[in-house]
């Protein structure tokens, strides 16, 4: 049987916390080549006290992406629950790029190329199933065409953050724009033809950062 993880003290999971917020905030502003150095600073602690809590820097980039996907499951739950299931599905994609236009930390990981993949890769198994009932939802209503899939949603998303990343110092606003333009096409498209099968959202985040 495998031996269970214990739970950390009530004093290093609060250095914990405080390392993760303090690292999320640095890395909204300066990106993700914040120090540990720097992080151990703001946060009033020592540099082995960030070593110990995330030894390798994957470490904590991977703790940072799993909160991120716990929010938007979050939010996609809430989405779900919309009554007009076209207004669901739009809110949770602007939703899930206002808290990227927040952090350029969180868009260099999702679209950097000099970013590991497999912390993508495992978020989009968990979200493409909800992503999918989303869809489904607006499908039955009437309000997307039948071919529409999980796969055109990850092109929308890739299209609308690079606009946001592409403009982040002088025009920040100017992804809503850009979405409104992606949602209106994916409402009105002509989805004839074989639709991409699901191998293709990994796909467009991995090779756009290779």
């Amino acid at each position: 049987m495998t031996k269970a993880v214990p739970p950390l003290r009530r004093d290093a999971e609060r250095n914990r916390r405080l390392l993760l917020r303090t690292a999320y905030e640095l890395m909204a502003v300066h990106g993700l080549d914040v120090s540990y150095e720097d992080i151990a600073r703001a946060a009033g602690t020592g540099m082995g006290t960030v070593y110990r809590r995330f030894p390798h820097r994957r470490d904590l980039l991977d703790a940072l992406f799993s909160e991120h996907i716990d929010t938007l499951i979050d939010i996609a739950a809430q989405a779900a629950r919309h009554d007009d299931a076209w207004a669901g599905l739009s809110w949770f994609l602007e939703r899930q790029l206002e808290i990227e236009a927040q952090s350029r930390g969180l868009g260099e990981l999702l679209r950097s190329r000099s970013q590991a993949t497999e912390l993508v890769r495992r978020a989009h198994e968990r979200m493409t199933p909800l992503v999918a009932g989303l869809i489904a939802r607006a499908v039955d209503a009437g309000q997307l065409p039948a071919g529409a899939t999980p796969a055109d949603f990850a092109a929308a998303h890739v299209m609308v953050g690079s606009v946001m990343d592409a403009s982040r110092s002088f025009a920040p606003q100017l992804w809503r724009r850009a979405l409104a333009v992606a949602l209106a096409g994916l409402r009105h498209a002509d989805l004839s033809g074989t639709p991409p099968d699901e191998t293709v959202i990994s796909r467009l985040y991995n090779e756009s950062q290779e």
